[in-house]
């Protein structure tokens, strides 16, 4: 499992943090499914879905507070080059608190992932798929994640348009 984690740090460091500037900069956005947007890029071949959260509570200590937060996003990505299909990943806006874990709650499932700086992501291709999987029978997910300050995190995102975007971008990354 070590390696497999430590494998995939790479692969995701290599690949989300050129996606996470692509997504808001990029201009080739291929497609958007109601709460889902596609994008590809040629350079490397690159293709994702992506969402912003419907709706974020930030609290400590119980009460709901006021953060200031980078950029929120759920992406599903494909990038043959580098072997990735379907890889989940999500970047909450802050770094995680450190040796942390992120819940992702779809339709009663609950799924951990790993965090690392203000990213976070399944340790196996494997799960991956189950979570792909149930992203596709589900309406919403939320994740929950706690930040490097304490402060304890909810984003809602739509599943609407969700399974029609990581068809879209399996398709043109194949």
């Amino acid at each position: 499992m070590i390696f497999k984690f430590t494998r995939t740090i790479g692969v995701i460091a290599a690949c989300v943090i050129g996606t996470s500037a692509m997504a808001q900069t990029s201009n080739n956005r291929v497609a958007a499914n109601t709460d889902w947007s596609v994008f590809v890029e040629d350079s490397p071949k690159e293709c994702w879905g992506v969402s912003a959260p419907k709706e974020s509570v930030n609290t400590r200590d119980g009460q709901t507070v006021s953060v200031r937060r980078g950029e929120v996003l759920l992406f599903v990505f494909y990038r043959p080059g580098a072997s990735v299909q379907g890889q989940v990943a999500f970047t909450g806006g802050y770094p995680f608190a450190s040796g942390s874990t992120a819940a992702m709650e779809i339709a009663g499932s609950t799924f951990q992932l790993f965090t690392e700086g203000e990213w976070a992501w399944p340790a196996t291709p494997e799960d991956d798929a189950k979570i792909v999987a149930a992203m596709k029978r589900g309406a919403d997910t939320t994740l929950t994640a706690r930040s490097g300050r304490g402060t304890q995190t909810a984003d809602k995102f739509s599943l609407l348009g969700f399974t029609a975007a990581v068809e879209e971008a399996e398709n043109r990354c194949k």
